[in-house]
Formats: C-alpha cells, structure tokens, sequence
C-alpha cells in the first residue's frame, strides 16, 4: 500500500535526527501529491526546524506547488510556540490538504491540539497510521515528557554461560566487533551514559562514542564517596566533554577538598541522598538528571550498579548483547549482581521487542514489564 510506504519513508527520515535532537522528538515528514513526493524533512538539530516546516522547505526549493497535498508525519504536528512556531500553522499556511499522523504527541502543549487546529481548518486528518512503528521511534521522548526523568536502557555483553567477565576481572572482549560498533551507535542515540565508581577504577575509560560523526553523550559516574581520581581520563577531560559525578554528601574536609578539585577541573558534582541500601538514591537522581534536559541514559554499569538500578525500579530496556562462548567458573562476573531475588517468581520481567545479530553475536532487546502491568496482567 502506498501510503505505508510513505510513513515509513517519513520514519526513516526520523531516525537521522537521532543524538542531535534531545530532549526533542525524533520527526519525519514527507509531502505527496498526485502520487509523487515533493518534499521531504526531519527534525535535524535541537532549536532548529521541525519536521514539517523542512519539508516544505525542501519542496518549495524544487519549485512545487504543494497546495492540496498530503503530508505523512511520524508524529502530531505542534500547536504551541518554543524554539520554532506552530507545525499546524504552517500547514494550514501552506494549504495542505490533507495530515496523515503517526503518533499522538503526549506533551501537554500539544496532545491533541495541534489535530484539533487543523481539522478546525478543514483539513483532513487521519491518526495512528502506522502507531506501533512510528511509536518505538520515540520512546525515549514519550517517557521524559511525561515523567520528567530520563528513559534508562541498561547494556551489557555476555557469554552463554551469562558471564560479563572471567573470574580474574580480564573482559576484552566478550562481544565482537561488530557488537561493539553497535553500542557506539547507542551512545550517540542516548542523551547520558552512567556507570559505578567501580568501571571507572578498574578500566579509566573515556564513555565516548566513536562512532564518525557521533555525539559524545554526558558522561554520569555513581560515587558515593569521591573516590573517582582527578588525574582520570574522565576527570582530565571533563571541560571538553560534560562529566556528572553523583555522590552522597559529605561535610568533612576530605569530601569538601575531593569536591572542590573535581569542580576546579569541570566537574558537575551532584549531591543526593541515600537510597534504601546506602548509596546514592537512584530515583532521586533521575529527577536531578531529568531537570537537567537529560532525557535518556545509556546504563553501561557492572553488575552492582545493574542491581541497583533494577531495583530502584529506573530501567525501562535492556540490551543484552551474547557471545557465543563459555567462560564458566563461580566467581565469574555477571550482568546483575548482589543477593539477587529469592524466589523465582520475584524475577525481574521483560519482554522481548528486538532480536539482532552482529556477526557470531545475538543482540536482544527486551522492555522491562514495570509491577502495575504485572498487577493488570494477573487480575
């Protein structure tokens, strides 16, 4: 059917706004006339033109006329005035004849209302065309928008034998390469990249994305302590690339003095207070993430950090990337550590959304199911 093949069109064109866009939706739009495209646009850059308007752009730079027209949107075209002005605006400007919609736009300056002006207009709208799809493109922004903290994703690679490490700490490298130049991609998508002090300890890493013409994301690094040392990678490049360090606070001098220097060196040192098992409360930072306009985190932690994540209920994916080999042994490392949960009918619930494969490698995306879906699932 033609006009699937224009949402997907419009979706594909979405998904080259991806690192560049945040904490803005990633939109797509393609214009057809008489069975010919005459336009098409996404959202490029943060601050800049919106799908719609760029397609028109487009059009008009190859001298059509795009009155009467079909316009395929990934998601509602906006009613309110931001960066840019109203998308509905500019289609009713430009006389457009008829807006096919993907998703509903859940922000509450537009849900709904930016559909609402145009058909007040006349002009035809058709909605959920191609929902699911155009939905998955955006789950990062639905989550943000309407919970103000950031959608967490937890990565990890491991072998069959559920193993991220051998016994000895040595892990390069579980997955291949193409795996790996994957998770470069999702640091370009994701907004912030968080790990525990104990990465940071035991490999200095960088958390940059090194895919070419990537975006590095903002570094976040969960310390209860200050632990993390100035003479670091992390530390040492802080004022090129944003590094968060979250911490409980302190009032002793060693703690002023560590905060101080880090601070000296460009570091965002971020307070917060205890969660249940003593360090940093999880939720609690999510909020102080979210008002930061950090919409969405890629989670490359061990497997403490995961635990506690999980635990603290933040997780809304997991990629779980697995090697076909077998590193065995009781004191290996695994994705998820701590006491874990005592009955398997407490385990943690995913669902599965995506399976790939890199090379020898599986990559599996799986949502994670949160308690209140569980409770409607059961009742």
């Amino acid at each position: 059917m033609p006009e699937e093949k224009y949402m997907r069109r419009a979706a594909e064109l979405a998904l080259k706004g991806s690192g560049r866009v945040n904490p803005n939706p990633m939109v797509g739009a393609v214009i057809v006339k008489d069975g010919r495209i005459l336009g098409e646009g996404y959202h490029e850059r943060y601050g800049d033109l919106h799908a719609e308007r760029n397609a028109i752009a487009h059009a008009k730079s190859l001298g059509h006329d795009i009155a009467g027209s079909t316009i395929y949107v990934t998601l509602e075209p906006c009613s309110h005035y931001g960066k840019q002005p109203p998308c509905a605006l500019a289609l009713i400007e430009e006389k457009i004849a008829r807006v096919v919609v993907g998703s509903d736009d859940p922000n509450p300056l537009v849900c709904g209302r930016g559909c609402q002006m145009l058909r007040e207009k006349g002009i035809e709208v058709v909605t959920h065309f191609l929902r699911e799809e155009c939905d998955a493109i955006n789950e990062v922004f639905f989550h943000y928008i309407q919970t103000k903290t950031p959608y967490v994703a937890m990565k990890y690679a491991m072998t069959m034998d559920g193993k991220i490490a051998c016994y000895t700490g040595d892990s390069k490298w579980v997955s291949g390469e193409e795996s790996r130049n994957h998770v470069q991609k999702l640091r370009n998508h994701y907004r912030g990249i968080m790990v525990g002090i104990g990465t940071v300890l035991a490999d200095d890493p960088m958390l940059s994305c090194r895919m070419e013409g990537g975006r590095d994301p903002i570094r976040i690094i969960c310390d209860d302590y200050l632990r993390i040392p100035v003479s670091s990678r992390l530390v040492a490049s802080a004022k090129e690339q944003p590094l968060i360090v979250a911490c409980l606070q302190g009032t002793d001098r060693t703690f002023t003095e560590r905060k101080a220097a880090l601070e000296e060196a460009g570091v965002q040192v971020i307070p917060v207070p205890g969660g249940p098992g003593g360090s940093v409360d999880l939720r609690q930072l999510m909020r102080e993430l979210g008002e930061r306009e950090i919409d969405g985190i890629l989670l490359e932690g061990g497997g403490t950090l995961n635990e506690s994540a999980l635990r603290a209920g933040i997780v809304q994916k997991v990629y779980c990337y697995m090697a076909p080999k077998i590193f065995g042994g009781r004191d290996a490392r695994t994705p998820v550590e701590g006491r874990g949960q005592s009955l398997a009918a407490e385990a943690w619930r995913l669902e599965r959304t995506g399976m790939q494969t890199f090379g020898d490698d599986i990559l599996l995306e799986c949502r994670v199911v949160k308690e209140e879906e569980e409770c409607l699932q059961e009742s």
